[in-house]
């Protein structure tokens, strides 16, 4: 369904000397829906299809990938001879307004400023310590406690959770789109197109697991993570809030949509662990290694998710991807990098990762 009465006032404000518009559904696709906009004014009667796109399946499920579809619709239309012009893309707002979005050639976002120390602070602080620290406990049980909450809330859909395991694979920004920025000669591609291999076996052998779709962030990682004493801290919605025992962080970018295999939270935070340890050290070892454990034993006590070991693989595989990139982190040496897609080809060998035999997949 669309919205007609405000299609027609959004028709009105764009043709001149409106006298009557009559909108008609012309049929429906697999992907969406045209109606028919008859528009009369002085000069005659003009005709325009209005199209819908439906937001089940085909990577239509968020409002942000329809506009993304019809925005290029926009922009490449006129750039084929004989194509039919596209006019405009219209957004309807959620008071049940109709606006133009289209026409841009760039696109921005307005948001709060946050305050407080990204995590990454606390990762190379741990170089330094054999064990943790009270502190730094408590902020690793925040973490947790904040993942295994959100990931409480539960959604039905497996066109979801299948497009996140899809999109985990083969989406721009995660492992195949990685790969792709990868310098020439900083892995071979035989060696990339083992992981991607792997890795698409794992997403078939998880999509039974579709319940387990969850509430997500969508990229956990240290940099999105802001700390600060929760005395300063002002108010923080919801969903951007997390900590306990005076702990207390604030959330940037969430990223991907909000639904997916919670798996994709834990492994952007955990596979710093394991970096900055390999980064640091060679191995896994010291306050690196307990911050390893120490999360997986808290976010398995408080979310009751025993089967997250057997989800892990495949999100290991793309976050792997992104700590040994160069163009990330270029001080990352090949030796490093060789010892970060050894662990990221044996998570990918086994049935299930276990956090307290780690040194064995390094």
């Amino acid at each position: 369904m669309i919205n007609e009465k405000a299609l027609k006032t959004y028709l009105r404000k764009k043709f001149r000397n409106v006298s009557r518009i009559k909108i008609r559904k012309l049929g429906s696709g697999v992907q969406g829906a045209g109606f028919l906009a008859e528009i009369k004014t002085r000069k005659g009667i003009k005709s325009y299809v209005i199209k819908s796109l439906s937001p089940k399946e085909f990577g239509h499920d968020y409002p942000s990938d329809r506009a993304a579809v019809f925005l290029l619709d926009l922009d490449e239309y006129k750039n084929l001879p004989k194509h039919v012009k596209a006019l405009d893309v219209l957004a309807e707002t959620e008071k049940g307004l109709i606006k133009s979005i289209g026409g841009g050639k760039e696109y921005y976002l307005l948001l709060e400023k946050a305050e407080g120390r990204h995590y990454f602070h606390d990762l190379s602080g741990f170089a330094h310590k054999k064990r943790l620290e009270g502190p730094d406990m408590e902020k690793i049980k925040a973490m947790a406690a904040y993942l295994a909450k959100i990931h409480s809330v539960k959604k039905d859909s497996k066109t979801l959770y299948w497009r996140k395991l899809r999109d985990t694979v083969g989406h721009g920004e995660c492992l195949m789109g990685v790969f792709d920025i990868y310098p020439d000669g900083a892995l071979p591609y035989k060696e990339m197109t083992d992981i991607i291999k792997k890795s698409v076996d794992w997403i078939y052998k998880l999509k039974p697991k579709y319940k387990r779709l969850s509430q997500i962030h969508g990229d956990f990682h240290p940099g999105n993570i802001l700390f600060k004493e929760a005395r300063s801290h002002p108010p923080i919605p919801p969903l951007a809030r997390g900590g306990e025992g005076g702990v207390d962080f604030t959330l940037l970018d969430r990223s991907r949509g909000p639904w997916g295999e919670p798996a994709d939270d834990v492994t952007a935070l955990t596979i710093n662990y394991i970096f900055f340890s390999i980064k640091n050290h060679g191995t896994v070892t010291g306050a690196y290694l307990e911050a390893l454990e120490l999360f997986f034993d808290e976010y398995v006590r408080l979310s009751g998710d025993r089967e997250i070991y057997e989800t892990l693989a495949p999100f290991f595989a793309f976050r792997g991807a992104v700590v040994a990139n160069p163009v990330f982190y270029p001080e990352v040496t090949r030796e490093q990098r060789r010892l970060i897609f050894r662990f990221v080809n044996n998570v990918l060998d086994s049935e299930r990762f276990a956090p307290e035999k780690i040194e064995d997949l390094i």
